[in-house]
């Protein structure tokens, strides 16, 4: 004879339990480093984007380093870096528009123009001094930038 009176054992349940647990728990792992790996990248591209404007205007002093291929001069209240393209007088422009910082290519002695420039980056602040002969310290919100000029000429 066969009886009706089946057991129930705990044991199985308590093994579910704790699977569940061990799942719920690798979820929320993986739940809480996605959001503190997309932290970290989303940072780590704030301070790239606040540092591409100083790396541009290195970048782009450090390629034409020529004698007397590199200008600062005024235009009004802003500064306009002028490095020239050796011989040709042509040169690229890099200046203040709109909150912007954008660079023309153009006749040295032309007037500026914005609205023919490329956009590099949003600033609030471009200034260019020379520290020292050859020293020059680019500033824009990002903070300051110190580029020495090698070459003969220097700044003019």
């Amino acid at each position: 004879m066969l009886s009706n009176d089946k057991k129930t054992s705990p044991l199985g349940l308590y093994s579910i339990g704790i699977a569940a647990l061990f799942l719920l728990g690798f979820f929320l792992l993986v739940v809480f480093g996605a959001q503190n790996y997309r932290g970290a990248v989303t940072a780590q591209h704030a301070n790239d984007d606040s540092r591409v404007l100083l790396s541009y205007v290195s970048t782009c002093l450090s390629s034409c380093d020529e004698t007397g291929c590199v200008q600062i001069r005024k235009d009004g209240d802003s500064a306009v870096l002028v490095i020239a393209d050796g011989d040709t007088g042509y040169a690229s422009r890099l200046y203040l528009s709109d909150g912007c910082l954008v660079e023309d290519y153009n006749e040295i002695d032309a007037p500026l123009d914005p609205q023919d420039a490329q956009t590099i980056g949003e600033t609030g602040v471009f200034t260019v001094e020379e520290k020292a002969e050859g020293l020059l310290a680019v500033t824009t919100d990002a903070g300051t930038s110190y580029v020495y000029v090698r070459s003969k000429g220097g700044v003019q």
